[in-house]
This record gives structure tokens, sequence and C-alpha cells, in this order.
């Protein structure tokens, strides 16, 4: 059976019929639905029956049909040949549908207008996403608006801003109308442009992805800040590039915080480093002063005993001339510890400086200058004036021999308040700042950082023993004040000697001197306690020679069995550290049973265990017999008085 053949008109229908993505119809002239498709019915709800013959307005919206839109709509496409847009209609149920509407006029051949043909598409997923996709660009555009403690913008593929954040205009301090356009680099040094940081930035990002560093950027005022750099390659779905996206933190803060962290374990570590190398120098000093202890007591019984010849004589008399230099020796080393012995008192500075202006002139020779800066007033330090001339005398060698072309030394003092953070952790207070400046050649950094180590010199083999400044730094410390050191090659160097400023007056008058004490009677029996045999011996020895019965003990363990086995003793001399009890625990121990027993401590350290009695009568090391005797004397004196004296040495 053959087909009946399909006219145009109706492949025209089938087609349009088939359609149901598209609401596909016609309009009359004035707007009235002529037609209706599947795809109308599907998206307005309205079957053909109920909407041919109803004017095509009320797809439209209230507020689009109160401005007219409608009739607009056909105007347009009537008189342009075509109406398009994109807006809210309106279904049968009054539910709303974002609608893309094509109108184009339908003309007959002769150009008279015949009606509309309309074509409409319901978008709303797609604007929902488009909106959701609006509302996320906008979020993420307020949240990197919003972030004000880092910098986050965009850079083009050649470097420049193309938008800018809060937090970029804080840290840099350039606005959004400033920058945009510019190219990135200007936030670099000039040290960084000049070794072409920015464009090698750019380019580790590019090829690897992401380019993170950390170094100094400069803001629009010209100031400097440490900041941590993030720059990511930002690419299409392609693979193309878009440009980069740059995020900036300023953390010259944490910086700043980390680099005062490191600087206080650097100082710790040099305190502890300081701190071993005091106590192994205390140690060796102590060793050291025993080993003296039995040259000098040997010299003296010596020059006793051996005939009367001059050449002889001269012999010991050198000998006991270095001795003394290696008590010297010790006392520097005992200083650098900590150790030695500090008679503090209210010293005037420059009323010292100027006792010493002959002696400082011939120890520095014709060809150095020495000038003098002192204020009106200077209150008193409180130091011991012995060791602050010794401690002067020592830096104002060490600045000639800095300027062996000869130059000037300027020594000055001042008073100065320390509060929280002073100089080298000094506790907050007035202090005397007594300075020693040079225009010699200066130390480096690293000679500046060993300079206070002991035996560190500079000098050649024989011209120092590199315990000046540590002797000056350990007396400083000692009197709870400090040694600060400032130089730079070519520029000299300028030592400064912090000390407390002294809480009480000079005396008006010094004290009337002690009557001069008389030599004991011999006779005595002396228990004499010491560890190390030569030092014992030595001691006995001396004992001996003033016409002393000597019983000797090599711990205070044995003095207490001897003391209590009821051997009659009128005096103990010990020495002060000894393995198992210390010389101060035997007289703690001595004075608990036999009160009225006499004791000397023999030592060379100035600091004993608390709680000592202050007013123990000591001896230090190393000694000579006329110490040892005048030590007995007193302590038999204060024996009969029934009080005790402090003595001490030459």
């Amino acid at each position: 059976m053959t087909e009946e053949p399909i006219s145009d008109e109706q492949r025209y229908r089938l087609l349009v019929e088939a359609v149901t993505d598209y609401a596909l119809y016609m309009l009359d002239p004035t707007g009235t639905v002529t037609s209706w498709n599947p795809g109308a019915h599907r998206f307005k709800g309205y079957t053909a029956d109920e909407i041919i013959g109803q004017h095509f307005s009320r797809f439209y919206t209230d507020e689009d049909r109160a401005t007219e839109l409608p009739a607009r709509a056909l105007a347009t496409a009537e008189n342009e040949g075509r109406f398009e847009q994109e807006g809210w209609r309106v279904r049968k149920d009054g539910t709303r549908m974002w609608a893309h509407v094509i109108i184009d006029p339908i003309r007959a051949p002769s150009g008279r207008l015949l009606g509309f043909a309309k074509i409409t598409r319901d978008i709303s997923e797609k604007k929902a996403a488009e909106d959701e996709l609006r509302r996320s660009e906008e979020r993420f555009r307020l949240l990197v608006q919003g972030v004000t403690d880092y910098a986050i913008y965009m850079l083009d593929g050649d470097g420049r801003v193309t938008n800018w954040n809060a937090g970029a205009q804080r840290f840099k301090g350039y606005t959004e109308s400033e920058i945009v356009g510019e190219h990135f680099s200007r936030f670099y040094t000039d040290e960084d442009r000049a070794t072409g940081l920015p464009a090698r930035a750019l380019w580790t990002a590019l090829t690897e992805g992401r380019f993170e560093q950390e170094g100094w950027r400069v803001r629009k005022d010209g100031t400097r800040f440490w900041a941590h750099v993030v720059i990511d390659a930002i690419r299409d779905h392609q693979g193309e590039l878009i440009g980069f996206a740059k995020v900036t933190r300023d953390v010259t803060e944490r910086r700043d915080a980390q680099l005062a962290l490191e600087e206080t374990r650097a100082r710790l570590l040099q305190s502890q480093k300081m701190e071993t190398v005091g106590q192994l120098t205390g140690g060796v000093a102590h060793d050291f002063n025993n080993l003296l202890a039995v040259i000098t007591g040997s010299l003296d019984l010596l020059r006793k005993r051996v005939p009367d010849d001059p050449k002889i004589a001269q012999l010991i008399d050198n000998s006991t001339e270095a001795a003394k230099r290696g008590a010297a020796l010790t006392q520097r080393m005992l200083a650098f510890a900590r150790r030695q012995e500090l008679r503090t008192e209210p010293v005037e500075v420059p009323e010292l400086v100027r006792s010493m202006a002959d002696l400082l002139q011939r120890s520095i020779g014709p060809t150095v200058e020495i000038d003098t800066q002192f204020p009106l007033r200077v209150p008193p330090a409180l130091a011991d004036g012995g060791q602050l001339e010794l401690a002067l005398l020592n830096l104002v060698i060490n600045a000639r021999d800095a300027m062996p072309e000869g130059g000037r030394i300027v020594i000055s003092a001042r008073e100065t308040q320390v509060r929280t953070g002073g100089p080298k952790g000094l506790k907050p207070g007035p202090y005397v700042c007594l300075t020693v400046s040079d225009t010699g050649t200066g130390m480096d950094e690293a000679t500046l950082a060993r300079a206070v180590e002991p035996f560190f010199t500079t000098k050649g083999v024989g011209k120092g023993t590199g315990l000046g400044l540590s002797m000056i730094h350990g007396f400083a410390e000692q009197s709870r004040g400090t040694l600060v050191l400032r130089s730079a090659p070519g520029e000299g160097t300028a030592a400064e000697l912090w000390l407390p400023v002294a809480t009480v007056e000079r005396p008006a008058a010094p004290p009337a001197r002690a009557p001069a004490v008389r030599a004991a009677s011999p006779g005595l029996t002396v228990l004499a306690v010491d560890d190390d045999a030569l030092v014992l011996m030595n001691t006995a020895a001396m004992l001996e020679d003033l016409g002393h019965s000597v019983i000797e003990a090599t711990s205070g363990e044995q003095a207490l069995r001897v003391l209590r086995r009821g051997a009659k003793v009128d005096l103990v001399v010990t020495d002060q550290l000894m393995p198992g009890m210390l010389g101060t625990q035997l007289l703690a121990e001595i004075r608990s049973t036999w009160p009225d027993l006499p004791v000397v401590l023999a030592t060379g350290y100035a600091e004993l265990p608390a709680g000592t009695d202050s007013g123990l009568l000591r001896l230090s090391k190393p000694f000579f017999q006329e110490d040892l005797e005048r030590a007995i004397a007193r302590s038999v004196k204060t024996a009969d008085e029934g009080r005790v004296v402090p003595f001490r040495a030459r």
C-alpha cells in the first residue's frame, strides 16, 4: 500500500510537535496565542485548549506587565526584526522559571505583519548554577578582601598586578588604584632586582607550579619588612597559563622573635661555656696555689738554712719573685672564675684615675696621649679599689698595644640608670660606667666574641698571658657589674666597665690603723690539716721552724679523730677544699665541741658556703712563713680576747 505524500506544511507541523525542550508557538499581531507545541505545554503547564486564544502577557510577571514589557517586546520584534531576552516567566501553577525568549515577526510576501513566532527555553537550572557561581565568586571576593593579615592578589602572565586586597594595602601601603597594572617587582629590594629574583620567582612558579621564599620586601614608603611569599601558577582547564596567585605575609615580628630566641640561646651557650671554663680555671688555680704554697714555704725555709752566699741568696730571691708572679697569675685566674676575695667599698672613680695618672703615663710611653673626660659629679662606685686599679691599668695597656704607631686613649665615666634589658642582663638600678676607648686597630666579630676567654690573646708569643680581659670580666661580674666591649676593625675599641653605684658614702676619715700584732709565743701545738701531702709537709715545716709542735692530718675526719682522742691542741690550721669534709664543715664540728679552740682556714677562694661565719679567720693561699706567723699570732690574740677578728694575708 502506497503512503500518501506529506506536504511541507505537514513536515513543519510534525517538526514543531516533536520538539519538547523548547516552547514553540505563534502569536497574532496583537499577541494572542494561535498555536501551541508540546514543549510549551511541558514548560508552562497549559494545554493547547487552555491557552490558544489567550494573550501571551499572562506568561509575564506582574512587575514586567506593570512596565508593559510584553507590548514593548512585540514592538521591538516588529520594528527591529527580533526581540531576545532572559527573564522570569510564570507557569500555570504560579511558579516562576528563568527563560530565554526570542520573538521573531512573521510577514506575508507583501510585508504585511501576520504575527510572531515565539521560542522560549527554560534555563532555570543554568541560571541557578550561574547564580551559585556568582555567589561563590562574591563570597570568595569578600573573603579575600576581608583578609588583612595576608596580602592576596593576582598577577598576569607578565607579573603585573591585576587585583589587590585589603591585606596587601595594609602591608605594602599601595591602594588598589595605585598598584593595579604595575609590575610586582617594585615590592623587591634593589639588591633582589639586581639579581633577577622577581623573574626567577615567576619562572619557578611556572615550571614547578609553586615558588616559596622568605626575604625582605619594600613598602610604598621605602621601609622594609620580612615577608613569607608564596606564588602559585594558575592555569585553565586546557592547561594554559592564566596568571599567578601571590600570597604574602608580614612575618617581621616572628623573625625578630626567632632571632631574639637564637641570640638568647647563643648567650646561654656562651654563658655555659664560660661557666665551664671558669670552673676549670678555678680548679687549675686551686691546684696551682697548692704548688706555689709548697714553693714559697720551701724558699722561706731554704733562705734560713743556706750559707750566707750572695749568689745563692739572689737565686732564692729570684725564685721567690717568680713565685709571687705565679701567685698574681692565679689571682687573675680566680678573678675570671669569680672566686677571688674582694674588699668592696665606695670608690670615687675620677679620683682613682687621677691618682694613677703618673703610673698610667709611664706604662704607655710617650707616643700615646691620654685624655680624661668626667662630668662634674660621678657617684662613687661599689668595688674593690685595688682590683679596679689593676683593671684600669690592664685596659690602658691593652689600648696601648692596639696602637703600635701611637694614638689617643680617652678615659671617661658617667652615671647611667639601667632598666630591664640592660647590658648583658644587668639588674635594674644605677651604675657607674668607666670607659677606656682608643683609636687603635679594633677587633673583628670573631676576635671580639673570644676577647674575654682566658688565655686567648692576639699578641705575640711571650707578650701576654691572655688573662687581662678575663680577669676584668670576672672582677666586674663578681662586683655585680659587667664588662662590655665595643669594637670594629679600623675603628678602635671601647671597653666599658659597669659597676653598681655605692649606696653608702665614703667615710670622712680612714679608720685608725689596727695595732701591730705581736708574734705568737713558740711552743704551741698546731693541728695542720690538708689533703695535699706536699702542702701539708710544707706547712708543718714552716710551723716547726717557728718553734711549734705539729700534728698532721690528711682529712677533716682524721683531724676530728685526733681531737676526740684527747690530744692537746692549741690551734687548727686547715685547708678548705678537701674530699669528704670541707674546712668549713670541720670548723663547724670544732665549734660545736671545742668552742674555744681557734681555727685558721687556708684557702685561695673568696666564696665560702652559705652560712659560714663572716668573722672566720682566713689565710690566703699561697702564703709565706711571715703570713702564717701573723695568722697564728692573730688567732692566739683573738682567742685570748674571746672574739674573732678577720685576718687577711699580705
